[in-house]
């Protein structure tokens, strides 16, 4: 019998030697938690695509998976639900770079349709939609079921501060082992396991990590970009977790309203200094609209 993945511990010593570690296949149970009212409290939908590529007009999705599960006010999962995977046939061969990472063969999504009345319905009715990295999966996601709306999303990987807690990285693999696990990596019914078992992690402070994003995902969020910095100061943007954006090329951010003085004195001190800066400037601010900064 697989056990749930709540109820076998993290990375584990072998014989008390601090040099190695057990990493546990994850097997996620579909089913009640064991935790809470199974029936009651919010549902949030995990989802995940993989595609030919990276534009959401050129590209195609190729393989999209998706769980629902509910969770009550203190973030505690407290029922899986059943996983729900597709592949789809791009009507074109799937580059071989691709099919290097996920596996996926023009064989294997040959004729290969997603069931898209059922998958929108899934999604559509959801409280929330959560993705790791969902900046990537909400425009082919959107983009391939338009008659899901405009639902909240969320953001694992960018709305946890996984760093703070402890954790080295942010990337999804990374973190699981770090938790005690393995899987298997590109494969979309696999990375959405990943992200649910991660969201039932205790932090460091008792908490679960979902309440940790959802409590992220509720505040008033700016997107601040580092407009004429320059570009001999761009490890300090690195560090501080600005990222390129090569369409607008600009060092942008996503800041939190209780964050937003701080960085402000980071950006007058550090970027737009006049020793550092001499022609001036200042960054933009843009603010998001709740559940949908990542569009």
């Amino acid at each position: 019998m697989l056990l749930d993945v709540a109820e076998r511990p993290g990375p584990v010593r072998m014989m008390d030697d601090d040099d190695v570690r057990i990493l546990r296949r994850l097997r996620l149970v579909e089913g009640p938690t064991g935790l809470g009212d199974p029936d009651a409290g919010a549902v949030a939908v995990v989802v995940d695509v993989e595609t030919t590529g990276f534009d959401p007009v050129e590209d195609a999705v190729i393989e999209l998976a998706l769980r629902r599960v509910r969770h009550d006010d203190d973030g505690v999962i407290t029922r899986v639900g059943r996983l729900y995977s597709w592949r789809e046939d791009p009507g074109r061969p799937i580059p071989p770079d691709v099919s290097r990472l996920t596996g996926l063969q023009d064989a294997d999504v040959a004729g290969c349709h997603i069931d898209v009345p059922l998958a929108t319905r899934l999604l559509s009715d959801a409280d929330m939609v959560l993705a790791h990295n969902a900046a990537f999966d909400i425009r082919f996601v959107e983009r391939r079921l338009p008659g899901m709306g405009r639902p909240v999303w969320a953001c694992s990987m960018a709305e946890v501060d996984w760093p703070g807690h402890g954790f080295d990285g942010r990337k999804l693999g990374h973190l699981l082992a770090q938790c005690g696990w393995f899987h298997d990596a590109h494969s979309a019914g696999a990375d959405v396991d990943a992200v649910i078992a991660l969201m039932r992690h205790t932090m460091p402070d008792g908490r679960p990590a979902l309440a940790h994003l959802v409590e992220s995902a509720a505040e008033d969020v700016w997107r601040v970009r580092a407009v004429g910095a320059r570009i001999s100061l761009k490890d300090h943007l690195k560090r501080r977790g600005y990222s390129w954006n090569p369409d607008d090329r600009v060092w942008q951010r996503c800041i939190a309203e209780r964050d937003r003085e701080a960085e402000c004195i980071w950006l007058r001190e550090r970027i737009y200094h006049s020793a550092v800066n001499p022609f001036g400037g200042e960054p933009q601010w843009d603010r998001l609209v709740r559940g949908r900064r990542y569009e």
